[in-house]
């Protein structure tokens, strides 16, 4: 199987000032196609030559898995934002948040916290169980909850190169902005 970039639902600029048309350009165009470049060069001639993505990501380690895990943890974080984003979740996903959490707001205080004080690089997760028992989750460097059993319902990126263009060293600053370009339609489809 050969993987390629997915498609965004939105224009390069649509994000801005948020998330700008540079950013887009090197976090997706640059970073996620060198991590799908690899990955193709990485899984020819091995078990994984066929396999789906999440599968790779399930069952590799090394380099196989962290350019995997790159792969699958940057189309979720890119499909998941929208320029018309904002805003918080509906439905079954806003229920089961409320239950954990109280409401959207303490959860977004908690999610937002673990975002900011991962230390290095990673993501800060959303995840369900089995059960649809929801938990925030830090990931350093390709982690993903899939590898633990659990759904992935949507991230922030922290690795530098996601926001250092647009804010320098103000992670906290980009945590806060992000929330603005969340497509909970999206987000609730995985939950």
């Amino acid at each position: 199987m050969t993987f390629e970039l997915p498609k965004l639902p939105y224009a390069a600029d649509a994000l801005a000032p948020i998330i700008s048309e540079q950013t887009i350009a090197l976090h997706y165009g640059k970073h996620l196609q060198t991590y799908i470049t690899n990955l193709n060069n990485l899984i020819v001639g091995t078990k994984f030559e066929n396999a789906d993505l999440e599968t790779i990501v399930r069952q590799s380690d090394g380099a196989i898995f962290n350019n995997a895990g790159q792969t699958l943890n940057h189309t979720l974080y890119f499909l998941q934002l929208s320029p018309k984003g904002g805003g918080a979740p509906k439905g079954a996903l806003a229920e089961a948040i409320n239950k954990k959490w109280g409401n959207f707001d303490e959860f977004k205080k908690e999610f937002s916290a673990a975002a900011v004080s991962l230390f290095g690089s990673g993501w800060a997760w959303l995840a369900a169980d089995a059960n649809k028992e929801l938990q925030i989750l830090k990931e350093s460097n390709a982690g993903i909850p899939l590898t633990k059993g659990l759904t992935p319902i949507f991230c922030f990126d922290v690795w530098e190169h996601a926001y250092y263009v647009d804010y320098q060293n103000r992670r906290a600053e980009h945590i806060e902005k992000i929330w603005e370009k969340l497509d909970w339609d999206v987000i609730e489809r995985r939950f």
